[in-house]
């Protein structure tokens, strides 16, 4: 399979994901905040297509959670109560992608039901997983989007215009380079106030990972610029007149575009896991709003991590996202070590 074909299967697969995240919504079947306090800590139910008399139904179904004696966090199915599953439910309102009204979800039942879980408020995992998908994602996002548009500019600026201002911006980045990225992140939100509203909190936590990062793709950025500059078309057309924003704007930052798309890649996962180190210590995305990181924050108490394994499955929930856009760099390098090949070749 050619690289092409494979970059492709890598961006399809990666939309999914992320159209599956936009789509919580829909696809989850309570609010996140939703709290359910007779079933808290109730494990993954498993869904059945034959019941205990060999029966098999066309319509999956689950066994009703029964708390077991003397427990007030430990269930048991309850084989006499067979609830079935069903779909295009109306629910508890909520938006796509923050516009959209509906109240139509993809599933649902006249019982709870936990697909992978509840925890300790009773708050389905499997709603609060897809919905938290939605901030961390977010944050990648757009903390990779400022951080390469940073980048862009003072690393564009560097190799362009060069002298004093290419040495004393490179001495700052390498400065940034040379502080250990997980400190500085703490370091930067440590200056910033602690108790603000979720909305607030967001945007910090964005603001302080896009702030982080830039370092490397500037150096990256400066040194293409210093060898597009140099080029034929770029000499001709200073000669015809061009001015240094035109030279920019139509010859030279375009041949970022390579590096640009593949550090997105890299840094995306990168900032993803920042939020979650932030909101898993207090210090990013406070509750009830849900996100990867604070879901985790749980397990910091002895008593979860050792009694309740499914607390982990958020965890898991980043490792496609990650695996994904590992394949989409390693592939988006290739492609670039592929076509400066070419390019020496006809050059020669």
């Amino acid at each position: 399979m050619s690289t092409r074909a494979r970059l492709l299967i890598a961006v399809i697969v990666l939309v999914a994901l992320h159209l599956g995240v936009a789509c919580a919504g829909f696809l989850a079947p309570y609010d996140p905040a939703a709290q359910d306090r007779q079933h808290p800590y109730a494990p993954p139910m498993r869904l059945h297509f034959v019941d205990a008399t060999g029966r098999a139904h066309l319509r999956p179904f689950f066994y009703a959670l029964a708390p077991r004696a003397g427990s007030f966090d430990e269930y048991e199915e309850n084989r006499a109560n067979a609830v079935p599953l069903k779909l295009f439910v109306r629910g508890a309102p909520y938006r796509v992608l923050g516009v959209l009204p509906l109240r139509t979800h993809l599933f649902g039942s006249d019982a709870p039901v936990y697909l992978l879980g509840s925890d300790g408020y009773g708050r389905d995992l499997f709603s609060r997983v897809l919905f938290g998908g939605q901030t961390s994602l977010l944050a990648g996002l757009i903390g990779a989007g400022l951080t390469l548009s940073i980048g862009l500019c003072i690393g564009g600026a560097a190799g362009f215009w060069g002298g004093w201002k290419d040495e004393a911006l490179m001495r700052v980045a390498e400065l940034f380079l040379a502080l250990p990225w997980i400190y500085l992140l703490f370091a930067m939100r440590a200056f910033l106030p602690l108790a603000v509203p979720p909305l607030k909190a967001f945007l910090l936590v964005v603001v302080v990972i896009g702030a982080v990062g830039w370092a490397r793709p500037a150096r990256m950025v400066r040194g293409i610029v210093l060898s597009a500059k140099e080029r034929d078309f770029v000499r001709a057309a200073r000669g015809f007149g061009a001015s240094g924003s035109y030279l920019l704007r139509r010859h030279i930052l375009p041949e970022t575009s390579g590096v640009l798309l593949t550090q997105a890649a890299i840094l995306v996962p990168q900032f993803v896991l920042a939020e979650m180190t932030l909101s898993f210590l207090g210090l990013g995305v406070p509750e009830p709003v849900p996100s990867w990181g604070n879901m985790l924050a749980s397990l910091q108490h002895y008593n979860v991590l050792v009694s309740y394994w499914w607390m982990y499955l958020p965890a898991l929930a980043m490792v496609p996202f990650f695996l994904g856009y590992l394949v989409l760099a390693s592939l988006l390098q290739q492609r670039s070590g592929t076509a400066k090949i070419e390019e020496a070749r006809s050059g020669v």
